[in-house]
């Protein structure tokens, strides 16, 4: 459903970009994928490429108050070191990069239908469609980055990841599982306090 669905824009690995993506932004150059491991004592998430090999992991502790995840390449080698700010009404989060570049991931409150998170020290934004679970990441010139899909209905969690700059590829993967981590952040709290959560993804 999602290659040809304008709402959903979540495809599998193998099969071809959506196209109101393609039609919208041109063809990517590449897609990549997640999927979280349930049921661990750490929050593990897989990136892979089109053929299902794992790329990049996340890993975070369970308990751990600020949500400290690390992100390496399959070989081990560093990539990110990401942190959620316990207190905080813009859901802040900061992400340092292997190479020492940091900068900070915050929501803008009070939109309904779309997302807004700024990426404080990129000059990026990520704009998300809370009822698509669709999410564009540009640039500071407005110029597309990524586009992430997240699959609905889905116990692992699925996302997919239209890569359009390829040079950025690895300030994109910790953008991605700091968006997981936020989203899943966003759906325990609803969940306790009967509030909406932005995905129906149910795990």
């Amino acid at each position: 459903m999602g290659v040809f669905s304008k709402v959903h824009r979540f495809h599998k690995a193998g099969e071809d970009a959506n196209i109101y993506n393609v039609q919208n932004y041109g063809t990517p150059a590449y897609s990549l994928f997640t999927s979280t491991k349930v049921f661990t004592l750490h929050h593990h998430i897989d990136i892979t490429d089109s053929n299902e090999n794992i790329i990049y992991q996340a890993r975070s502790k369970v308990i751990s108050l600020h949500d400290k995840t690390d992100v390496f390449k399959v070989s081990g080698e560093p990539v990110a070191h990401i942190e959620r700010k316990l207190i905080s009404l813009h859901e802040r989060h900061f992400i340092t990069m292997a190479d020492g570049q940091k900068f900070e991931l915050s929501n803008e409150l009070f939109h309904l239908i779309k997302d807004i998170t700024n990426i404080e020290g990129l000059g990026w934004q990520l704009k998300g469609n809370i009822l698509g679970l669709n999410f564009e990441l540009y640039d500071s010139d407005g110029s597309i980055i990524a586009v992430i899909g997240q699959k609905m209905l889905s116990l692992h969690d699925k996302y997919c990841i239209d890569i359009y700059k390829r040079e950025y590829e690895q300030t994109v993967v910790a953008i991605l599982v700091t968006l997981q981590h936020m989203i899943r952040d966003r759906n325990q709290a609803g969940a306790g306090g009967g509030s909406g959560s932005a995905s129906s993804s149910g795990g």
